[in-house]
């Protein structure tokens, strides 16, 4: 412990040496080449993760599978493989080359989609679902170590929150073109098609971003990756910042997972309207949240304060309140559209708790910092959350309470209180951080 406080406060942990400072990072046109090629590689990250949730009643016909068996394609595959891959590959990209671990990432995942594409069976296709999740474990955390080691500080929550623009886009993407383009020509041709996109974005990389500039960093190289995680974790500021990520997974998996299903229910809406007006806004939300978040984090930390995270926090705050009446309006337009904060909230947090973390973790860490936020909000959550949901909702149906999928969706407004609550006090750890570096 007293070894990592006092790594911790070494400024060379926290900023890049001045030898390397301005000299490696890019600048203009370049800069923007590789936020947008990043922003391609996370939009097809997430197309080529919720397809099977597109594809899925044609793929079930096609193959005969159960419901069981998509489960386990769409759920499992992805939670073992962060799990157990995420770190390692955020690793190998802190004390190696990102381009490199990025590229090899993108090219696994695209050529395991395409090869989904083939299935002929069960067993074939989950092992290319296994192969997808390996490559979409590190895909993030080594495009932050190339954003961290490529761009400089002033501008580095806006390339973050570009990448992250990429999730709200890819999804409407995904659900939009995934859906049209299976009725026409099957689903088949969807996964083969969008692998090989994939691929040659994969390519595209090597051209855009250049050589990755050598790491410059205090820090010890033949440090085990659990021991960094566990120093990592150590730091009370980056405790509080993954105990906010596991509160926003269990505040973000049930919201998107039963807010359209609770729309049809609750106030009659067809699938196709729910569809296109939450699908929107959320697609909307995504992008402002993304981007306005990361131009506000620059702002914030170059203002000098070190409380970073009020911000985010009051947003949850505020959501809390708007879902909990979302939940209970009297009109379906009314609770649409008290649902928005929320919908901002998650994705106007993305810059902001990415930023910190990498500030705390330090270069050479950066990717690993990544990594733990991302295992906080990606397991725990999505993996309890929804079933919490399902299991509360079913109790009230049988107890013949109406709206009990309304009273099951309360752990969403409980989870952003919570996660507002978490950020204030992670805002007050992270400033207490910067005064001691």
């Amino acid at each position: 412990m007293t070894e990592f406080v006092a790594r911790s406060i070494d400024p060379s942990e926290t900023r890049p040496p001045p030898a390397a400072s301005n000299r490696d990072y890019v600048k203009g046109l370049r800069m923007a080449a590789i936020c947008m090629v990043l922003l391609l590689i996370n939009a097809f990250s997430q197309i080529d993760r919720i397809l099977p949730f597109i594809l899925a009643e044609k793929i079930k016909t096609d193959l005969s599978l159960t419901d069981t068996e998509m489960g386990l394609l769409t759920g499992l595959a992805f939670a073992v493989c962060y799990a157990l891959l995420s770190l390692p590959l955020a690793r190998a990209a802190d004390r190696g080359s990102p381009r490199l671990v990025l590229v090899s990432c993108v090219l696994i995942w695209s050529a395991m989609t395409t090869l989904g594409g083939f299935a002929a069976s069960f067993l074939f296709l989950a092992l290319t679902r296994f192969g997808v999740a390996f490559g979409e474990a590190g895909a993030v955390p080594a495009g932050h170590a190339l954003i961290v080691r490529k761009i400089g500080l002033e501008r580095r929550g806006l390339a973050i929150g570009l990448f992250a623009m990429g999730i709200p886009l890819g999804t409407m993407l995904g659900f939009a073109a995934g859906g049209a383009i299976a009725d026409v020509f099957g689903w088949r041709i969807v996964l083969i098609g969008a692998g090989a996109i994939g691929v040659l974005i994969g390519l595209l990389t090597i051209l855009v971003s250049g050589p990755t500039p050598p790491l410059q960093t205090t820090a010890t190289r033949e440090e085990p990756f659990l021991r960094t995680s566990l120093d990592l974790l150590s730091s009370p500021a980056f405790r509080w910042l993954f105990t906010g990520a596991v509160c926003l997974g269990f505040a973000g998996a049930p919201f998107y997972a039963f807010s359209i299903p609770f729309l049809i229910r609750a106030h009659g809406f067809t699938a196709t309207e729910v569809g296109v007006s939450f699908g929107m806004l959320q697609g909307l939300m995504g992008i402002i949240g993304t981007l306005g978040g990361g131009r506000w984090f620059d702002h914030a930390v170059r203002s000098g304060t070190g409380k970073v995270l009020g911000p985010p926090a009051i947003l949850f705050l505020i959501a809390s309140v708007t879902t909990t009446a979302a939940l209970f309006a009297p009109t379906g337009w009314m609770s649409i559209a008290l649902f928005v904060p929320g919908m901002l909230s998650f994705s106007f947090m993305l810059p902001w708790g990415f930023g910190a973390a990498h500030l705390i973790a330090g270069p050479g860490r950066q990717a690993q910092a990544t990594s733990l936020v991302m295992i906080g909000s990606g397991l725990a959550g999505p993996a309890l959350g929804p079933l919490i949901v399902g299991i509360v909702s079913d109790a009230a149906t049988a107890a013949d309470i109406s709206n009990g999928l309304a009273l099951g969706l309360l752990i969403v407004p409980l989870a952003s209180v919570m996660a507002g609550i978490v950020y204030l006090i992670a805002n007050q750890r992270f400033a207490n951080f910067l005064r001691q570096r």
